[in-house]
């Protein structure tokens, strides 16, 4: 029988024979973006090149990461592994310190003869320095390229790079990325899109695919990532003004959610940049100018891409090129209380956004509301390019979705949140519940739990745990989680 991937390109009788079974790869990332998308229905967001994008692609409303932290998302989706497997549930340690034999996404397609390269952030990198660089070499045909544009704008950058040689001459050294003098919260210079980083990166992969179009006896897969709208809030001026701060909404869910454990989540402000005021200063309209600055990069990061997009199409290749965009996790912009972080297994945090075009793919155009995970990328487009899929991947291919988006699927995304070092938080996201289970020091089990019933309390404000009417239910999740949890892992080397 044939797979669903040679059917797919069966079904696209302009291609070639070569281009039907070795496809091109783009896949675009997005630092902290959550599905706030004009095409997932955001009436205020301005993003009308991912929009244009979502009528050639399928949209998934139910696309969950396995963790809410830049690091450990991608090293999940990269590696096709969960957290709970590899270990890596922060910062600092690599893939390969922990699973030196993996191979990661873009490592099986070089194996497989396509040219593999990466632009910008794809694993992690420090934002604000684009120091401590957790890249994986072996993952790519040539060197990572990270732009090499300033963080900040022009005059912020000044400030900051004087800072930093007043310190080298005071012989202070810094001992980790975060340690560098940062600029403010957000900067919205007066200057090109390619002053700055994300427009630096979409030239460079604009550049990439114009010199690989003329080389079609070799595929390529090609991992661009912008680091908008991650903190600091970086963008030029002109998409500020796409939006005036006193109209935009702030949320109505404020609170942490009644019942919840105090460790479940941050509450607050990301702080550390410079001129940032103190939590009890901190007043409705620094927030609304804080929401313009987030959705002003947002724009920015669509300007991006479509740049990116525009020049795909130009090297003639597009109808042969899955392409895929996502976010590597949420964020949370004031609900729950907390502003510009993530770091939890709550809604707003774990859920991103996921679309995805191929060749030939029947539900161009369409939505579908199955719970994918994105422990799941990798072996979709393994098998949509009709590569062998590992039994070690951990995800499921989701194939079969971009021709019956409406199929039955899984029925549950798993997440988890290392709070600390001490907590730990594992969750499950059914198609109408979420539920969380605790630890705490030296493994406790059972140190708390969270349910909540997103039908009927879809911003997660009440925490039903301790509802006895809920204890039927609150087994047969607890079941569910442990079972759903994968239980033999593939064999790892550890050095930690």
């Amino acid at each position: 029988m044939r797979s669903l991937a040679a059917i797919l390109f069966a079904l696209c009788p302009l291609l070639s024979a070569s281009a039907q079974t070795k496809p091109n790869v783009l896949l675009i990332i997005s630092d902290d973006l959550r599905p706030q998308l004009g095409c997932y229905g955001d009436p205020i967001v301005k993003t009308p090149h991912l929009d244009h994008f979502a009528k050639t692609a399928l949209r998934f409303d139910r696309a969950y990461v396995q963790s809410a932290i830049c690091s450990p998302s991608r090293n999940s989706f990269l590696s096709g592994l969960r957290p709970a497997t590899t270990g890596l549930r922060g910062f600092g340690t690599t893939l390969r310190d922990v699973a030196p034999d993996a191979v990661t996404l873009p490592q099986h397609f070089k194996n497989h003869g396509w040219h593999s390269a990466a632009i910008g952030k794809v694993f992690h990198v420090y934002a604000e320095t684009g120091l401590g660089s957790e890249d994986d070499p072996a993952s790519w045909s040539q060197p990572l390229y990270l732009p090499r544009n300033p963080v900040w704008g022009p005059a912020q950058d000044k400030i900051r790079t004087a800072q930093i040689e007043a310190d080298r001459v005071a012989g202070k050294t810094y001992n980790h990325s975060h340690d560098w003098p940062r600029g403010e919260t957000w900067d919205a210079p007066d200057v090109p899109d390619a002053a700055l980083r994300d427009g630096e990166t979409a030239l460079k992969a604009a550049d990439f695919l114009q010199a690989r179009s003329s080389k079609t006896n070799e595929p390529f897969f090609l991992a661009v990532g912008f680091y908008q709208p991650h903190l600091p809030f970086v963008a030029p001026k002109k998409y500020f003004d796409l939006y005036d701060p006193d109209k935009l909404p702030l949320p109505s869910n404020t609170q942490p959610p009644t019942g919840a454990p105090p460790y479940a989540m941050n509450v607050g402000m990301a702080k550390g940049f410079l001129n940032f005021p103190e939590q009890d200063q901190q007043t409705d309209d620094f927030k609304r100018r804080y929401l313009q600055a987030y959705l002003a990069n947002i724009s920015y990061m669509d300007a991006c891409t479509g740049l990116v997009l525009d020049a795909l199409e130009k090297t003639g290749v597009a109808e042969n090129t899955l392409v895929i965009f996502i976010g590597d996790h949420g964020y949370l912009m004031g609900e729950h209380g907390s502003w510009g972080h993530k770091h939890c297994n709550y809604e707003t945090a774990t859920r991103t956004p996921l679309l995805i075009r191929a060749p030939g793919m029947k539900a161009a155009g369409q939505s579908t509301t199955a719970l994918v995970e994105f422990v799941d990328i990798y072996p979709t487009l393994a098998d949509l390019a009709q590569l062998p899929i590992t039994p070690s991947l951990e995800g499921t291919s989701f194939a079969p979705l971009l021709t019956n988006p409406s199929r039955p699927w899984k029925t549950a995304a798993f997440s988890e949140m290392l709070r600390g070092k001490n907590f730990l938080g594992r969750s499950l996201r059914t198609a109408t519940h979420r539920y969380v289970e605790w630890t705490g020091p030296q493994g406790k089990k059972n140190l708390s739990r969270e349910l909540y019933d997103l039908s009927t309390d879809p911003i997660e404000k009440t925490n039903l745990a301790d509802d006895p009417t809920q204890e039927t239910l609150l087994n047969q999740l607890a079941t569910q989680l442990q079972s759903g949890w994968k239980a033999s892992k593939p064999n790892l080397t550890h050095s930690n």
